[in-house]
């Protein structure tokens, strides 16, 4: 077989090249590639601008849960700025609530132990009947469901405040009815996970294992988003 230099030498090239352009995908064209979690509730179009690649992009206002001033479990006062930067898992709760309340809980302090030490993580359990959960019987709860304060914060408070919170800010319903002069609740029984700006990133059902566990991976998601917005200065 006759020698042929030129081929050999452009077999080598090739193979010193693949690794070097493998990389260059990697960290030029994988960037980002993962799918953006949704930001739900009204929005509207900003007078604004921003550029993409040269390009003029008009600004989106996006829908934020609104400021609030409310208790936890240690009667310690709280608003958004004791979770400024912070990703927060929300659910609504009442302390004799029934079995779906106790799901609930149960999936909630799983999460808290797994971001125990994690700490662009918070988390908060809004009661909707602040009338009879008060400071004083939210921590004797907090202690059955290992809520710690300053972590997984148990929020009371104003009913009015609380109320307003749970329909104009998470965009959930909660309804008291009475029935043979008993308290009954009918409440929308969901995780809220909000970024670090106070907007919805996504709504999942407390009681399904599947919804828990995309839930899960939405954090995952949402904490490289956070990261990659601070490296970005954002």
């Amino acid at each position: 077989m006759k020698y042929n230099p030129i081929k050999k030498i452009l077999i080598l090239v090739t193979i010193l090249a693949v690794p070097g352009f493998l990389y260059y995908l990697l960290q030029e064209k994988g960037k980002n590639r993962y799918k953006p979690l949704a930001i739900y509730g009204p929005k509207k179009v900003a007078s604004t601008f921003h550029t993409v690649r040269g390009k003029q992009i008009p600004d989106t206002i996006y829908h934020s849960v609104g400021d609030f001033k409310l208790v936890n479990q240690k009667a310690d006062t709280l608003t958004w700025v004791n979770y400024k930067g912070k990703i927060v898992l929300l659910n609504l709760f009442y302390t004799n609530g029934p079995s779906g309340v106790e799901f609930a809980n149960k999936a909630m302090a799983t999460f808290a132990s797994v971001y125990e030490k994690n700490t662009m993580i918070h988390f908060i359990g809004l009661t909707i009947n602040p009338q009879d959960d008060t400071p004083k019987i939210l921590t004797d709860y907090a202690k059955s469901i290992s809520a710690t304060a300053g972590k997984w914060d148990l929020l009371t408070g104003d009913s009015t405040q609380v109320n307003k919170l749970i329909k104009t800010g998470l965009l959930l319903d909660a309804l008291k009815v009475d029935e043979n002069g008993k308290a009954k609740f009918t409440y929308t029984n969901m995780f809220v996970l909000l970024d670090s700006q106070h907007r919805i990133r996504g709504y999942y059902e407390a009681t399904n294992q599947e919804a828990l566990s995309k839930l899960d991976d939405e954090i995952k998601v949402l904490v490289a988003e956070e990261l990659r917005n601070i490296k970005d200065g954002r």
